[in-house]
């Protein structure tokens, strides 16, 4: 595994990481709630986004239009059976969900949520590092790089993953900072 090759699998991680902080509820409409929502269509699980159009028409509330009609059930039940929390109103033609306001538990919940997700990611970080680090040991030991560039390419690489370990924890003191506002 080459540096650019870690790097790059790093900053999908982190990327990951950023969609996994979207999933959660800050108390504020956002249609990236919806993201991980699979609705049972034609007997195959389907995203809900290729389902429908979801908008939020204003802070509190998030419209589903379903693009077919007959999925308003489907859709319905999945959102009921996800873990996003919410009831959804179903009145025919959309659906509509109403965020309430976060209580200071539910908060705390998904502030520890967050750093679960953070901590995954770091995790994975890791392990890309140590993946790197074995191939660059292999590479001392078959005398394809000198000891010299190897001590190099592991420094190289300990700060890439510091950098990306950080910018893992600058998104979670963002997303923090975002749940706690009221």
């Amino acid at each position: 595994m080459k540096l650019a090759e870690a790097e790059s699998t790093m900053q999908k991680t982190v990327e990951a990481t950023q969609r996994s902080f979207n999933t959660i509820r800050t108390g504020r409409a956002n249609a990236s709630l919806l993201d991980r929502v699979m609705v049972e269509y034609y007997g195959s699980p389907t995203s809900l986004k290729s389902l429908a159009s979801i908008s939020t028409p204003d802070a509190t509330t998030i419209t589903i239009q379903p693009f077919d009609r007959s999925t308003l059930n489907s859709i319905e039940k999945a959102i009921s059976m996800s873990d996003v929390g919410l009831t959804p109103n179903n009145d025919g033609s959309t659906i509509r969900l109403n965020i309430p306001p976060l209580t200071s538990d539910r908060r705390k919940e998904f502030i520890k949520l967050a750093a679960k997700y953070a901590e995954e990611g770091k995790v994975a970080i890791r392990n890309i590092r140590r993946d790197a680090l074995d191939t660059i040991r292999k590479q001392e030991k078959s005398s394809e790089v000198t000891e010299d560039e190897a001590r190099d390419l592991q420094d190289r690489l300990q700060k890439l993953t510091n950098k990306y370990t950080e910018r893992i924890d600058e998104l979670l003191a963002e997303k923090d900072k975002e749940i706690s506002t009221v």
